[in-house]
């Protein structure tokens, strides 16, 4: 059977703007994502259903690229029955478990007080799930790992592509090259790796954007045509864009480095630095970045920290070059 993708666009209130969702026809009708959980977005998405034939009772399983909610809110408006397939990291996310969340917040302030963040920011961190009134709150029915087929759809492998979600994976149709990528690269601008807790079992936190400049890596292991992104438009030159990517996360990693080599600096302190004018209203977020490129240097042996009182310095290794 010839598989069609269609590409379905919704609005979302968030600053990287339309969130793209894809349904293919195979042996089941699939939805891959499922945008953001908005009137506008669910009035938007049922209008361009209807133009292409369908309804969303025709749908027959949507599987998700990662937990993030512009690509999972319009879950909450599909039927309960419906099988909702991801990988198994997200699903705590998706079904919006407590325990995680209290979990969650503990280990941010934890986190951020090592980072050198003064107690009275903290405050902040009660915004942490402000977002996730767009999420959806169901659990996933089914997980997928890599190297499996999706469901109903054999030819589309998945690929694990941790970083900028630790539930992230991308799906490759390795008959003609396409892959469907969720945020893992997208055309016009570069996505956060974003912090997250360790899962029960890992005794250290994840480094997203190690993990994510890893993943880019791994990209260069399949003959990939083209890749339908989660915002904005397709990829086409997918090496030249993945080298542009890795040449930018550098030059941002020996911009840090400079700074560092002046003094030694908390890890708040580079972040006061790098984003003065947006620090204080998008903490997570900035800090995200922040702790991002000392994972970078720290990786590459550029720079160390240590322990001062509650709260951890980071300094050059003398003679070390940024990797």
């Amino acid at each position: 059977m010839k598989e069609h993708v269609y590409r379905i666009v919704v609005p979302t209130p968030f600053p990287v703007g339309n969130v793209n969702m894809y349904l293919i026809k195979g042996d089941s009708l699939t939805l891959i994502d499922a945008g953001i959980k908005t009137e506008e977005a669910w009035h938007s998405f049922r209008q361009q259903l209807r133009q292409i034939g369908y309804a969303p009772s025709d749908i027959d399983q949507v599987v998700i690229t990662h937990h993030h909610p512009d690509h999972v809110g319009l879950l909450d408006y599909l039927p309960d029955d419906l099988p909702v397939v991801g990988h198994w990291k997200a699903d705590r996310w998706v079904r919006q478990d407590e325990t995680f969340f209290q979990q969650h917040q503990q280990f941010f302030e934890q986190f951020l007080l090592e980072c050198g963040i003064d107690r009275s920011f903290l405050a902040k961190l009660s915004n942490l799930r402000g977002s996730l009134r767009y999420a959806c709150r169901r659990p996933l029915t089914a997980t997928i790992k890599e190297g499996d087929s999706l469901p109903g759809l054999p030819h589309w492998k998945v690929i694990e592509t941790p970083g900028h979600a630790q539930s992230h994976v991308v799906f490759y149709r390795e008959t003609d090259g396409a892959m469907i990528g969720g945020d893992h690269l997208l055309l016009h601008i570069s996505p956060n790796p974003m912090m997250e807790p360790p899962f029960p079992g890992e005794t250290e936190r994840p480094k997203p954007l190690v993990q994510y400049n890893a993943s880019l890596l791994k990209m260069r292991n399949y003959d990939i045509s083209f890749v339908m992104t989660g915002h904005g438009e397709d990829v086409t030159d997918v090496s030249a864009l993945i080298e542009k990517r890795l040449r930018k996360q550098r030059e941002r990693a020996e911009q840090v480095l400079d700074m560092l080599k002046q003094k030694p600096h908390t890890a708040f302190q580079v972040c006061q630095k790098l984003f003065p004018a947006v620090y204080q209203q998008e903490l997570l977020l900035t800090m995200s970045e922040t702790i991002g490129q000392l994972d970078y240097l720290e990786e590459n042996g550029a720079v160390c920290k240590k322990k001062v009182n509650d709260h951890y310095v980071y300094e050059v290794v003398e003679g070390s070059i940024c990797g």
